[in-house]
């Protein structure tokens, strides 16, 4: 199970590897040609002696024009011991595979991906004996996917968008078009993606709203975060029937779409106790403009 931001930012990659040659390609612009072939590495890079050195995912790529070793670090913010650490894992990849290393580094933040950017230079200035350019994925160039039918052409860079942008007044409408496209692909890979964004989601505003649009679609409560989120609920008393927190949920979700609710309507929700009136409500709050659209054929 994917516990933290810094996980999911690498990993979706391990979930989808052409993902990450796709966001050199479209996002970064970056020549890189296509693979014939991408597999997962060990990710250890500890020598004999007691120091040990992990890149977080290790992907190889068979292509064309040879093979290459996609190194792929997620950094949460500025860490200048990085000038030390990724020349060091490239040499050694280098000398270990004899394949050509391409460092990325993803992140949420803007500044620190205006820092990855910068060249990292050892050696004399003007002569130096190794040079360092990392690729750098952040909210200053994944796209911004936050319409359904871009999304759900794409789900994996959809994904990506939305653990990259997932803050700020672009969230809601981000987070809606992921959850529908979603319903368009095999609900194994739907859970993990849940997941990934769920981890990344740092904002508790988006992070809430996202789990409400998952429970809508019946993904999140099939996934074992699930099982974390409802004991969270027992151990702070907030557990009490699947009925009332599906009624919270459709006022949630209304709620987080700025769609006012009249009382008669709030009180018709949180009196219904029949579950699969309450889950239509829910698939129909994500997308109503108006509160009265939810009774609309009753």
């Amino acid at each position: 199970m994917v516990g933290s931001s810094h996980e999911a930012l690498h990993r979706i990659f391990q979930k989808d590897p052409t993902l990450l040659t796709k966001a050199l390609q479209k996002v970064l612009h970056v020549p890189f040609p296509q693979p014939r072939e991408i597999a997962a590495l060990n990710i250890d890079l500890t020598e004999i002696e007691p120091v040990e050195r992990r890149v977080d995912t290790l992907l190889r790529a068979e292509t064309d024009e040879g093979t290459y070793l996609l190194v792929v670090e997620s950094q949460g913010k500025v860490d200048e011991r990085k000038r030390g650490s990724w020349p060091y894992y490239l040499s050694y990849l280098y000398e270990k595979f004899r394949c050509e290393p391409v460092l990325i580094v993803i992140t949420q933040s803007s500044t620190t991906a205006r820092w990855a950017s910068r060249p990292i230079r050892l050696g004399f200035p003007g002569w130096e004996s190794l040079t360092v350019r990392p690729l750098v994925l952040g909210p200053d160039n994944v796209p911004v996917i936050a319409d359904e039918r871009q999304a759900q052409k794409d789900v994996p860079l959809a994904v990506l968008s939305a653990m990259t942008h997932g803050r700020g007044p672009q969230a809601p409408a981000i987070l809606e078009s992921l959850a529908a496209a979603l319903r368009t692909i095999d609900p194994d890979s739907a859970a993990v993606f849940v997941q990934f964004v769920d981890s990344c989601l740092a904002d508790p505003q988006a992070k809430q709203m996202w789990r409400d649009l998952m429970t809508a679609i019946q993904y999140f409560w099939r996934h074992p975060l699930a099982e974390q989120v409802r004991e969270e609920g027992r151990e702070q008393g907030l557990e009490q029937g699947r009925a009332q927190a599906k009624a919270e949920m459709v006022l949630q979700i209304l709620g987080w779409r700025k769609i006012p609710v009249p009382d008669t309507f709030r009180e018709r929700v949180e009196a219904c106790t029949d579950l699969a009136q309450l889950e239509a409500w829910a698939q129909r709050a994500v997308h109503a403009t108006d509160a009265a659209e939810l009774f609309a054929d009753e």
